[in-house]
């Protein structure tokens, strides 16, 4: 309910501009007063409490305003200033909500110079050593995993792997792409395809046409160019080249 007029904490209008103007450092920035709410009415041992409300001239914060909130104890006279907030309205312009950076980045935001860390729980990323999650501290499983060749303390987890191929089949080198409708054959039986290692050799690999569009980039098995390998030209039968006049002007007189 609304404080009445005759309340000592409705009436403490210049407590609560005073509280303001000293929290905000000036005065300029405290506007009209917009009205006062009572927050609690408590029992008889702990008092009440009420915000009064001024709006704001504060730049950059219109629509805002400042709150106020007074008390008074239980069977005291005096009120006090309890706390003082800058608070948006209905009408206020708000930041919008923080991203964590690691759903903000996007690709291509890395740039020179920059170092992006992993999380030890990157679901994209596991283990390369076969003992247990913490093997990267073992001396022995580490030397293990050099001698077979490993030498990666973590490697790509299916999920990783899966991501990556999702993105190649919908990027510029994927079988979608615009080339590859266009393409006389597909990567995978192009002789400049260099297929990658391990699980996902059968679904892409790297191209080595230093004409291609795609050289040096990873491609799928399904993609393709025009700079196949076997996209040969067709020899045509030569021509024979006819040197005599193709009309017969003999019996024709000159003028």
């Amino acid at each position: 309910m609304p404080d009445t007029p005759s309340s000592p904490l409705a009436a403490a209008v210049d407590l609560a501009r005073a509280a303001a103007e000293e929290t905000a450092g000036d005065p300029g920035v405290i506007g009209e007063h917009l009205g006062v709410g009572s927050d609690q009415t408590l029992d008889p041992v702990l008092g009440e409490a009420s915000t009064h409300s001024f709006a704001s001239s504060l730049p950059g914060y219109v629509g805002w305003f400042w709150a106020v909130t007074i008390a008074r104890a239980a069977g005291e006279e005096t009120v006090t200033v309890d706390e003082v907030v800058l608070l948006p309205g209905d009408q206020a312009l708000l930041a919008p909500a923080w991203v964590p950076w690691h759903e903000r980045l996007r690709p291509g935001d890395l740039s020179v110079g920059d170092v992006l860390p992993n999380t030890e729980d990157d679901p994209r990323l596991v283990p390369a050593y076969t003992t247990d999650d913490d093997a990267a501290d073992d001396l022995e499983a580490r030397a293990v995993a050099q001698e077979i060749g490993l030498g990666r303390e973590r490697v790509l987890s299916r999920e990783g792997r899966s991501g990556a191929l999702t993105r190649w089949n919908e990027g510029e080198f994927g079988p979608r792409s615009p080339m590859a409708r266009h393409a006389p054959g597909h990567c995978g039986t192009c002789g400049f395809f260099l297929p990658l290692a391990g699980s996902l050799r059968g679904a892409a690999g790297a191209c080595g046409n230093a004409y291609a569009p795609a050289d040096g980039r990873v491609v799928t098995v399904d993609y393709g160019c025009g700079a196949h390998s076997q996209a040969s030209l067709v020899v045509q039968e030569a021509t024979e080249v006819v040197h005599s006049a193709r009309y017969d002007t003999s019996d024709f007189d000159l003028i």
